[in-house]
């Protein structure tokens, strides 16, 4: 871990300028998309920004208007009638699953993103958002299948074994968490939530010693979540 201070400070400069392009070119960034911006490795852009090559600047531009106002419905509506249209387009059918996930649609954004990654298959964000909808809407067991497939497929997708260590978190199999998080943190040594989320599991296996030295490792850098760890800690029944 001696280098992981060094590539927080770097992946810091990196959010910071992507939340520069998330305000100049979607106009307004949604909490769900400010959470997924969040847990970006570095060269990594916005879910959405990164997908709308094969959208013309006036429909982004009507793509950000609806999202300024949250009207999720009107996005759906909108991005529907352009899929119609263009069913060829995996850009819309991104669109349309967000919209219909923001406004808890759940279904229907499995049915996009599902097609979404029938369009392009080696695009991790397509597949990334359709486990997190699986997540969001209780089925995290789907989420594994999801995730599992597509590393049968991705490569270097860090955030895609962060999920998966998430959904198996769900799940409450934390030595498969685990083995996720190291997964992750082996892609990108600097992605401060896997190396959360590897501390949590290791309290919740009672391996005590190795959450604590990962949390010692966070807690000038990220100190949120050196205390979740320790709280975990306590929990398991060890000392602070």
């Amino acid at each position: 871990m001696p280098q992981l201070q060094s590539r927080i400070r770097g992946i810091r400069k990196v959010r910071i300028l992507l939340a520069a392009m998330c305000l100049t070119l979607f106009a307004a960034c949604t909490p769900q998309t400010q959470l997924l911006m969040a847990l970006l490795p570095e060269g990594t852009i916005p879910i959405l920004l990164g997908h709308l090559q094969k959208v013309d600047d006036t429909n982004r531009q009507r793509i950000a208007e609806y999202e300024q106002r949250r009207d999720w419905a009107g996005l759906a509506k909108f991005a529907e009638e352009n899929v119609a249209k263009d069913r060829s387009n995996s850009s819309w059918w991104l669109v349309a699953g967000y919209a219909h996930a923001q406004h808890r649609q759940h279904a229907r954004a499995i049915e996009c993103f599902q097609e979404a990654v029938r369009l392009e298959p080696d695009v991790p964000e397509a597949w990334n958002l359709l486990a997190q909808t699986y997540r969001d809407s209780g089925r995290p067991e789907r989420a594994v299948q999801v995730l599992e497939n597509a590393l049968t497929i991705l490569r270097e997708a860090p955030v895609t074994v962060y999920l998966l260590g998430e959904s198996y978190t769900d799940l409450r199999r934390n030595d498969r968490a685990a083995n996720a998080y190291r997964q992750a943190i082996q892609l990108d040594g600097g992605f401060v939530e896997a190396w959360a989320g590897l501390g949590r599991a290791y309290a919740r296996l009672g391996r005590i010693s190795d959450a604590r030295d990962v949390a010692r490792t966070l807690e000038k850098s990220a100190p949120q979540y050196a205390e979740m760890i320790n709280r975990e800690i306590a929990a398991a029944g060890g000392s602070r």
